[in-house]
């Protein structure tokens, strides 16, 4: 696949999860923040944040609130029970949900 034809959003997945999976990142190091992510790439926030979630939904990274985004062990997590792997991925989508509330919320109060 070119990478004209690969959406922003993919081409830092692909990115990222190769450093991965070559060791390049380890487990728990810490990825740059959306706003840096953005600037590097050349894309907006949303782009990073849809990125980040694919990178969570395939067991590759984790996140905490007001922290960051960090390396998962990926190969603990490619072993994960179906159940487990479904629990981090709605874990994902409600930090993600909570970040968005979050932003509305402060655009609101502006």
């Amino acid at each position: 696949m070119s990478n004209e034809a690969v959406q922003p959003y993919q081409r830092i997945v692909q990115d990222y999860s190769e450093k991965i999976r070559q060791g390049r990142l380890s487990a728990g190091t810490k990825l740059p923040g959306i706003r840096e992510l953005s600037q590097e790439y050349g894309v907006a926030a949303g782009t990073v944040q849809r990125a980040l979630t694919e990178l969570r939904s395939a067991g590759l990274i984790y996140s905490h609130q007001g922290r960051g985004s960090f390396v998962s062990d990926a190969v603990a997590k490619s072993v994960e029970d179906p159940t487990t792997r479904a629990i981090r991925t709605l874990e994902s989508q409600v930090a993600e949900l909570t970040a968005r509330l979050d932003r509305l919320e402060k655009r609101h109060d502006d």
